[in-house]
């Protein structure tokens, strides 16, 4: 998980920043992005892609990241950014404002998938959340703190069942958007919302004010 870091290392590069984003499926919300500064030769077996580790195990990472990283930074673009700029931009947007949001300027940054227009020596790695220990730290970083926002989101509306699908489209998700209707802070340009809205002539009268 740290070859990429040990390669810099290698170089006498040792303020690296691995960047990831969570919350570019769901139709609610915000996109996260984070950019995680770990200590030069540091390794932790713990650390792996968000996606592999249970919600409690994430959780618990968490902290050891943020107790050792030397910088985290954290980057949003809400739904209404995502709908103006597409989800890529807002991705890369949230991206470039997490590295922006460090403590330190990165000598380089290794980025999750996405390339990123930057004056920082930058490599781009597919799958770099399972490749990476500093992609994957960001990885869990971004999950977290999205989770946490749809916690909050459901705390406030518990009828969607937030807590349970994180604004991903699931079965239930839909059924409950149909019942319910639409929050304002909806990605209305996602397909399974415009079909929702297409099918739907009242469809405006059923968005309500989301207060977060």
């Amino acid at each position: 998980m740290n070859k990429y870091e040990k390669e810099l290392n290698k170089e006498n590069i040792h303020i690296i920043s691995g960047v990831d984003e969570a919350g570019r499926g769901p139709l609610v919300g915000p996109v996260v992005a984070a950019a995680v500064v770990l200590p030069p030769y540091y390794e932790n077996d713990l650390i792996n892609d968000s996606k592999k580790l249970s919600i409690k195990k994430r959780k618990e990472i968490y902290e050891i990241i943020k107790k050792d990283a030397l910088s985290i930074g954290i980057g949003i673009a809400s739904a209404k950014e995502i709908d103006e700029i597409n989800i890529l931009g807002a991705t890369k947007k949230a991206m470039l404002d997490a590295i922006e949001d460090l403590e330190m300027v990165p000598e380089h940054i290794l980025i999750d998938a996405v390339k990123l227009e930057t004056n920082i020596p930058n490599t781009s790695i597919i799958k770099g959340d399972a490749k990476s220990i500093s992609i994957a730290a960001a990885s869990i970083v971004a999950k977290v703190t999205r989770d946490e926002f749809m916690d909050r989101l459901h705390e406030m509306y518990p009828e969607y069942g937030f807590i349970n699908h994180k604004g991903y489209p699931t079965k239930m998700h839909l059924d409950n958007i149909k019942k319910y209707g639409l929050l304002d802070n909806y990605r209305f340009t996602f397909k399974p919302v415009q079909n929702l809205i297409s099918g739907d002539e009242d469809f405006e009268t059923k968005i309500r004010k989301a207060n977060i």
